[in-house]
């Protein structure tokens, strides 16, 4: 067992974990309590009277070979979500062993210490820097001791900046033998930046999350991707569900992957990134408006001088915006999604 993976809860590490049935597709499956034929209207190709394959050796390789990174640093799983809740149990244990966030960010980091009972540490982004990752604050936390996952959201949700890389870095230094540094890169495909995923090799306490919901337009897929040292995917493979990818879905997102959807995603990623510059310019003209933050990903950040009265007026178009009053220091804050042109006409002419 690699030093990082040794930070993992003891009783994680020992696990013996259940043995699904043998993936041996040419052999006649008389192992697995499974009926021996199709339903008349099931149109998968490897039939839906089957278990699917547990982690799907083809869909691994391709997903690989778009990250850029080794198949076994590879772990699939049912959305992003799901890499989060199996890293909080495998790595924290109950009211002794914390997450450290940095907020505002994604709410399901928080959630998963919650669930799990493991002690939150808050060190927020710098707001008055355009919300920048406050590195040596991190570090010098008097709570860092206690500390066994740091997740980072880059670009940021709900504030849609991305974190420097430098920063980031220094963080997964500083981390070394303490602690893993989870950077949910979300959103990535709509900046700029290269994925930090092909660092790892040498930051075996780095991780990345990555996800086929927002560029790749597979949200309803739920497949996100944990990227990270072998000893670690190997950990939470111990965990996981037997079988957690259906085979619909693997069938379906085998397909879409197809390189025909590959050569159009830059195509697609560039008329989101066209729209958010206008969306950003014209809302940013808005009498009502008071601030509109810079973006990397697919969504934007404003603040209102009447938030409630610019939901009303949403709704009373027929579009939904996420409301982030709850949010400390976004009190005044709406997060916009990039739609259709049509769809953000709408939503500016309401607002206007």
């Amino acid at each position: 067992m690699s030093r990082v993976a040794s930070l993992a809860r003891p009783e994680i590490a020992e696990l013996k974990p259940y043995e699904p049935a043998a993936w041996e597709p040419e052999l006649a499956r008389l192992h697995a309590n499974e009926l021996p034929w199709r339903s008349d209207e099931d149109e998968s190709i490897a039939g839906l009277n089957r278990y699917p394959e547990p982690q799907p050796r083809a869909l691994i390789e391709r997903l690989a070979q778009l990250y850029q990174v080794n198949p076994q640093q590879l772990l699939i799983c049912r959305g992003s979500d799901e890499a989060i809740d199996l890293l909080t149990r495998a790595f924290c244990a109950a009211q002794r062993d914390a997450i450290l966030i940095c907020p505002p960010t994604f709410g399901m980091y928080a959630t998963a210490a919650r669930i799990q009972g493991a002690p939150l540490v808050e060190v927020p982004l710098r707001a008055e820097r355009g919300f920048e990752l406050d590195a040596e604050g991190l570090l010098s936390n008097d709570r860092l001791a206690q500390v066994k996952l740091v997740f980072l959201c880059s670009p940021n949700n709900p504030t849609g900046n991305l974190l420097s890389e430098a920063a980031i870095l220094a963080v997964a230094d500083g981390l070394a033998g303490r602690a893993l540094l989870v950077v949910d890169e979300a959103y990535i495909e709509f900046s700029q930046r290269a994925s930090l995923a092909t660092r790892i090799a040498k930051r075996p306490y780095l991780a990345v999350l990555r996800t086929l919901s927002q560029a790749h337009g597979l949200a309803g897929a739920r497949l996100g991707t944990l990227i990270a040292d072998p000893d670690v995917t190997a950990l939470l493979g111990k965990m996981i569900a037997p079988y957690a990818v259906p085979q619909v879905i693997l069938e379906a997102v085998t397909r879409l992957l197809s390189p025909e959807h590959l050569r159009m995603l830059p195509t697609r990623i560039e008329r989101i990134r066209s729209e958010r510059s206008r969306l950003h310019q014209t809302l940013a003209a808005l009498p009502g408006v008071t601030a509109v933050l810079p973006s990397a990903a697919n969504f934007l950040l404003a603040r209102f001088v009447d938030p409630a009265a610019a939901l009303a007026r949403a709704r009373a178009a027929r579009l939904l915006v996420r409301d982030l009053r709850a949010v400390t220091g976004l009190e005044d804050a709406l997060r916009i999604t990039v739609g259709t042109p049509e769809q953000n006409d709408r939503l500016l002419e309401a607002w206007a």
